[in-house]
């Protein structure tokens, strides 16, 4: 065909464009882009491709924003007694220092409140059949102990010849400390009558002692004992040391007046 001839409807009349007649619109395809549209579908509803994600066909909800659930742990089955007693007991023979309550409960995942009465129950089946070792309470947890009575024989095995005592100096600071915590350098010294520096060094040297602040007056470093040393004397806490009383002399009162 030549540019001058116009295409002919079925009917015979010419075809002419979609946008023909209406002033300020363009004809399809001049002056502009095109933009593709798929086929519609039946009775002119748009195809599925078209629709918003967030639905689809049959009035279904769509997929997007949809989690996967996650079940929850099925919780930890209950030990009768006898099982728990046998679980605190094996456990008590493997640590190596004072383990509390609450460790226990969260490693055999039972309740806090099951612990500390076996604990107890424990303690007082070891004394009642007289065995060797004890289990007690011991810087704020539970450990098993040999006895008083047979500390000489468990000495005798683990020192071997080997010594590993503290000094008469040491012993008399460590005691200072502990009774008067916290304290400084200079007040042990003004009851020991001697000066204490190096003695104090080898006690933190050896984790029995500690610095814990300053004194607010002077800035002096102050003193405290530490778990291990309640650890190593088999304490709960310092107020379960011995009273002084009995081993003080008459005229305490008139020592501490002197020292001050």
């Amino acid at each position: 065909m030549g540019p001058d001839r116009v295409a002919l409807r079925g009917d015979g009349e010419p075809a002419e464009p979609a946008d023909a007649g209406v002033p300020g619109v363009e004809p399809a395809g001049v002056g502009r882009d095109l933009v593709a549209l798929p086929d519609a579908g039946p009775d002119g509803a748009e195809p599925a491709g078209d629709l918003p994600a967030e639905s689809t066909a049959a009035g279904v909800p769509g997929k997007r924003g949809r989690r996967r659930v996650t079940p929850a742990p099925e919780p930890a089955p209950v030990l009768d007694d006898a099982e728990l007693r046998g679980a605190l007991e094996a456990i008590l023979l493997v640590v190596d220092e004072p383990v509390s309550e609450l460790t226990l409960a969260q490693v055999l995942e039972q309740s806090p409140e099951r612990i500390g009465p076996m604990l107890d129950e424990i303690a007082a089946g070891y004394t009642a059949a007289g065995h060797g070792f004890e289990l007690r309470r011991a810087a704020g947890g539970w450990r098993l102990y040999t006895r008083p009575e047979y500390a000489t024989y468990v000495e005798r095995f683990v020192l071997d010849g080997q010594s590993v005592r503290l000094t008469q100096a040491a012993l008399e600071t460590l005691a200072v400390i502990a009774y008067r915590q916290p304290v400084t350098r200079s007040r042990i010294a003004a009851i020991r009558g001697v000066n204490s520096d190096g003695v104090i060094r080898t006690l933190v040297s050896r984790g029995l002692v500690e610095e814990c602040g300053a004194e607010p007056d002077s800035g002096a470093f102050l003193y405290r004992t530490t778990t291990m040393f309640l650890e190593k004397l088999g304490l709960n806490s310092v107020a379960d040391l011995p009273p002084l009383a009995p081993f003080l002399p008459d005229d305490v009162e008139e020592l501490a007046d002197a020292t001050r």
